[in-house]
C-alpha cells in the first residue's frame, strides 16, 4: 500500500479512532526501534511476549441500527472470513507492523483479536463496514484495512504509542543521578577490605562511634543489634531500625545522631558525618543487592566506610569513579591462623569440644543432630528460619564453658552475624540449594566466597580458641574443600538494581489496565542498565503480586504488599500475607486478637519437629505483621502487643530447639510418607569402609529395575547425613526386620518394587558383601579416632 493511500484511508477515520498520520505514512522510510533493536542505533526490541492483550468486546447493535449494511448491504462473513486471511498473510502489511511497532507475536495477537471483533461485531462502524464491503466487490484491495487494523491493535496494546516514555521511566543507565543528596555532598569513600575476623569491621566500627552522626547498615538484624548495643553500651545513643522494629533510646522520642539499621531502611534523605557498609560483597546478590547499590550511592555522608571482601574493590572504585569519588583501600590480614586439615572426620565418634558440623539443609540438621544425641552427646542447633532470640540463645549455650553442650549443628547462617567460640569447621556437605538469577532453585557446590565465609568461624580473635581448622565429614569431600578454598575469589562484576515504586506507578500511568505483575515484567523487559549493574530477579514480588492480584488495593499499597519479606515455601506465611490484604483492602484494622485467632494463640510446646517448623513460620508471621505495621501505622495498630506475644512464643521455639532431638524422635516414629524413608532407617554398611550402599553398589541388571525416582534416592542418600559412621550398637535395629517391617513393605504396596525383585535384591547384597565384610581393627579405630584420613 502506498504511502497516499494509507494517509487517504487514514482521513475517512473519525478523530476519536484516528492513529498517528506519522506512523502509516513514514512507515516506509522511518525504522522502528524494534525493527532496528539489532542495527547498533542504542535502541532494542523489548520481549512482546509479556504484552498482555486487552480484551475488546465485539460491536452490538446500533441504537441508529447498521449504517454500513444501509448504506452498501449486508456482509458475507464467509467472504469476510476469506479476506481478513489474505490480508494476515501479506507479506507487506507484516513489515508495516513491524515499522509500527508490531512484531510477529504482536501482529498475530493483534489480528486474531482484530478478526474475532470483525466476525463477531453485529454492526460495524459505517467506514469499517464500507472499506470490507469494497474489498469484498474487488472495489478495494486488503491492504486498505490496515488503518482500521493499526488502529484496533493500539487499543488492545496500549503500550505502543507509549512505547518511548516507557523506555524512558525503564532506563536504569545512570543510578548516581537518582541521589542528588549524596550527589551534593563531597563523599570520602573508605573500603576495609579483608577476610572474616581481620579487624575491618572494627575499625570502621571506631570511626563510627567517634563520628558526631553515622549510621551503620548490615546485612542482618543480628547484626543492627550488635552494634545497636555496642553503641549504647560505649555511652554513643544510639537508635536501631530494622523493617520490623524501631527502638528510640531518648524518652521523649528524640532521634539519635547515630543509627543502626539493615540495610534496605537506610536513608538516603538524611546527612550524617560517617555511614558504615557492612558486608559489601553481598551488592552482587540477586534478591537484595540492589539495598547494598541504594546506599552506596545514595548516602549523603562525609565519610563512607566499607567493609567486605577484596572481590569488591574494582566494582566499587568503577562505581565511584562515575560519582567523581576516589576510594581509598585499606587492607587487612587475618588475626588468627586457620588451618585446612588432612584428614576428614569420617565418624561422628571422632567429634571433640569446639566442633561445629555445618550443613545446608534442615533435613541434614535434624538427622546430624539426632546421630550426635545417640552418642550421648549434646549439640546446639542452629538455621536460618529460627527466630533471631532462639540463634542467640542456642550461640550462648554453645560459647558458655560451664554448659555440656559443646558440639554445634548449624546451616550457613552462622557465616554472619554470631560470635561463636568453633575450634573447628566440619562441612558435612559442600553442596548448596540456591536461587540464580532466573529465580530458580539450582543445586551447586559452595563458591570460594562462601566457603572462606564459614570457614572463617574457625579460630576467631575473641574466642577461647585462638586457632582455627577446617574439614569434611567425607574423605572425598576434603579434596575437593581444599581446591574451592585454593581458587581465587571471582571479582564482582556488577551491582544489583531494583524498581522503585515510583517507576512503576508511571509504568501504570500508562498502562492502567495491566497487572503489577505484568507491570513488572514489561519494566524489567524494556530496563536498560549500564555494564556496572543488573537487574534483581523479582520472583518473590511477582509471586505475591499474583497471589493478592484478585483483592482490591491501590497501587502502593499493592506495592508495598509485595515487596514484604516472606519465603514464598511457607504456605502459612504466604496466606497469612493473603489474609492482612484481604483485611487492608476492607478498611478493617488488623487488631492483636484477630492476629491471635488467626495464629491460634495461647501456643503449646512443640512435641515434634513438624510443629515445631509451624511456630517458626507463625514468628514469620508476627515478623510480617510488624513490618506492615510501620507501613500502615493506621490499619496495623497492636505493635505493642504482639511483640509481647511473639517474645512468648520465642520462649516456646526456644524451648523446643532445645529438645530438638526428642521432637526427631517422636517425628521418625509418625512418618506419614509411605515412600518416605526415615531418618533412623538402619542402611547397611561395611564395616570395612564406613559408609552406606548407594545406588552404584546394586548389580547393573537391578539398577535398570528400580523406578528413576528410587535412583535418584539412593544417589543422595549415599552421600547424606547416613553415611557419617556405624551408630553405636545398642541404637541399632534389625536391619532385616526393619526392612521387611517398613521400607519394603511400601515399596512394594506403592508398586515401586515387586516381592520378587526385592528378594533377588537382598541375596545379591548378601552374596556381594559377604566376603568383603571384614571386621575393623583396632588399629583401624585408633587412627580414626584421632581424624586421620579414613579409607
Amino acid at each position: 500500500m502506498s504511502a497516499p493511500r494509507a494517509a487517504w484511508m487514514l482521513w475517512r477515520l473519525p478523530v476519536r479512532a484516528r492513529p498517528s498520520l506519522h506512523h502509516a505514512a513514514a512507515a516506509a522510510r522511518v525504522p522502528s526501534r524494534a525493527a532496528a533493536s539489532s542495527g547498533g542505533n542504542g535502541s532494542w526490541a523489548p520481549n512482546t511476549s509479556l504484552f498482555v492483550p486487552l480484551k475488546l468486546s465485539p460491536e452490538g447493535s446500533g441504537i441508529g441500527g447498521d449504517v454500513g449494511a444501509e448504506l452498501t448491504r449486508s456482509l458475507d462473513k464467509s467472504e469476510v472470513l476469506n479476506k481478513l486471511n489474505m490480508f494476515y498473510k501479506r507479506k507487506e502489511m507484516q513489515r508495516l507492523g513491524a515499522e509500527n511497532g508490531l512484531d510477529a507475536y504482536l501482529f498475530h495477537q493483534a489480528f486474531v483479536s482484530f478478526r474475532k471483533y470483525i466476525l463477531e461485531s453485529q454492526s460495524l462502524s459505517a467506514d469499517v463496514h464500507i472499506i470490507l464491503n469494497d474489498i469484498c466487490c474487488g472495489a478495494g484491495h486488503v491492504d486498505d484495512l490496515f488503518p482500521f487494523f493499526l488502529n484496533h491493535a493500539k487499543q488492545i496494546f496500549p503500550m505502543l504509542d507509549c512505547m518511548d516514555d516507557l523506555r524512558k521511566i525503564s532506563d536504569l543507565r545512570w543510578p548516581p543521578n537518582w541521589y542528588p543528596e549524596a550527589r551534593a555532598v563531597q563523599r570520602k569513600i573508605v573500603f576495609h577490605a579483608g577476610p572474616t575476623n581481620s579487624g575491618k569491621t572494627y575499625h570502621a566500627i571506631q570511626r563510627y562511634l567517634s563520628a558526631k552522626s553515622g549510621i551503620y547498615c548490615g546485612p542482618l538484624k543480628l547484626l543492627a543489634h550488635e552494634i545497636f548495643q555496642k553503641c549504647n553500651d560505649a555511652n554513643v545513643p544510639c537508635d536501631l531500625v530494622t523493617g520490623e522494629e524501631r527502638v528510640c533510646v531518648d524518652p521523649e522520642g528524640k532521634p539519635a545522631a547515630h543509627i543502626a539499621c539493615t540495610i534496605e531502611m537506610c536513608s538516603v534523605n538524611t546527612p550524617c558525618e560517617v555511614a558504615v557498609i557492612d558486608e559489601i560483597q553481598m551488592i552482587r546478590d540477586p534478591a537484595r543487592g540492589w539495598a547494598w547499590t541504594r546506599a552506596l550511592l545514595g548516602i549523603p555522608a562525609t565519610e563512607i566506610h566499607i567493609c567486605g571482601e577484596d572481590a569488591a574493590i574494582n566494582l566499587i572504585r568503577e562505581l565511584m569513579y562515575t560519582t567523581g569519588e576516589e576510594v581509598e583501600v585499606r587492607n587487612y590480614k587475618r588475626l588468627t591462623p586457620i588451618t585446612v586439615l588432612d584428614y576428614a572426620l569420617g565418624s561422628l565418634n571422632n567429634l571433640r569440644p569446639g566442633d561445629c558440623i555445618v550443613c545446608f539443609s534442615k533435613a541434614d540438621i535434624y538427622s546430624v543432630s539426632r546421630q550426635i544425641e545417640a552418642r550421648g552427646l549434646e549439640c546446639a542447633v542452629i538455621y536460618g528460619s529460627l527466630p533471631p532470640g532462639t540463634k542467640l540463645a542456642q550461640a550462648k549455650k554453645f560459647n558458655d564453658p560451664d554448659d555440656p553442650c559443646k558440639i554445634l549443628v548449624a546451616t550457613d547462617a552462622i557465616g554472619m552475624g554470631l560470635n561463636l567460640s568453633i575450634k573447628r569447621i566440619i562441612f558435612n556437605s559442600l553442596v548448596k540449594p540456591s536461587i540464580n538469577e532466573k529465580g530458580e532453585k539450582d543445586m551447586q557446590a559452595i563458591t570460594t566466597s562462601q566457603a572462606l565465609q564459614i570457614s572463617g568461624r574457625a579460630g576467631r580473635f575473641t574466642s577461647m580458641f585462638k586457632e582455627g581448622e577446617i574439614t569434611t565429614v567425607h574423605q572425598d569431600d576434603l579434596r575437593l574443600l581444599k581446591e574451592i578454598l585454593n581458587r581465587p575469589v571471582d571479582p564482582i562484576q556488577a551491582a544489583g538494581l531494583h524498581p522503585t515504586a515510583e517507576q512503576i506507578e508511571l509504568f501504570a500511568y500508562h498502562l492502567p489496565d495491566a497487572t503489577l505483575s505484568n507491570l513488572i515484567d514489561i519494566f524489567v523487559s524494556l530496563s536498560q542498565v549500564d555494564g556496572l549493574y543488573f537487574v534483581c530477579n523479582i520472583v518473590d514480588f511477582k509471586f505475591v503480586a499474583d497471589m493478592i492480584q484478585h483483592i482490591p488495593l491501590n497501587l502502593r499499597a499493592r506495592y508495598v504488599f509485595c515487596t514484604a519479606p516472606i519465603n514464598r515455601k511457607e504456605p502459612f506465611v504466604c496466606t497469612s500475607l493473603l489474609k492482612f490484604a484481604r483485611q487492608f483492602s476492607r478498611n478493617k484494622p488488623l487488631t492483636s486478637d484477630w492476629l491471635c485467632k488467626h495464629t491460634k494463640w495461647p501456643f503449646t510446646p512443640p512435641k515434634n519437629i513438624r510443629e515445631l517448623v509451624h511456630l517458626e513460620s507463625v514468628h514469620d508471621v508476627f515478623d510480617l505483621y510488624l513490618w506492615l505495621s510501620y507501613r500502615f501505622v493506621d490499619m496495623f495498630l497492636d505493635i505493642d502487643r504482639v511483640k509481647e506475644i511473639q517474645k512468648e512464643l520465642d520462649n516456646v521455639i526456644q524451648n523446643g530447639v532445645r529438645n530438638i532431638t526428642r521432637l526427631i524422635r517422636v517425628s521418625e516414629a509418625h512418618i506419614s510418607d509411605p515412600l518416605a524413608v526415615p531418618d533412623n532407617f538402619p542402611w547397611k554398611k561395611t564395616e570395612v569402609n564406613d559408609r552406606i550402599l548407594s545406588f552404584e553398589d546394586l548389580p547393573v541388571e537391578n539398577q535398570e529395575q528400580l523406578p528413576s525416582d528410587r535412583k535418584v534416592l539412593g544417589q543422595r542418600r549415599a552421600r547424606g547425613p547416613k553415611a557419617l559412621g556405624n551408630r553405636p550398637a545398642e541404637v541399632q535395629p534389625d536391619v532385616e526386620n526393619h526392612v521387611q517391617d517398613s521400607l519394603a513393605t511400601r515399596l512394594v504396596r506403592g508398586g515401586h518394587l515387586s516381592k520378587e525383585v526385592l528378594k533377588q535384591l537382598e541375596k545379591e547384597w548378601q552374596l556381594k558383601y559377604s566376603k568383603k565384610n571384614v571386621p575393623a581393627t583396632k588399629g583401624n579405630h585408633q587412627n580414626a579416632s584421632k581424624g586421620s584420613v579414613i579409607e
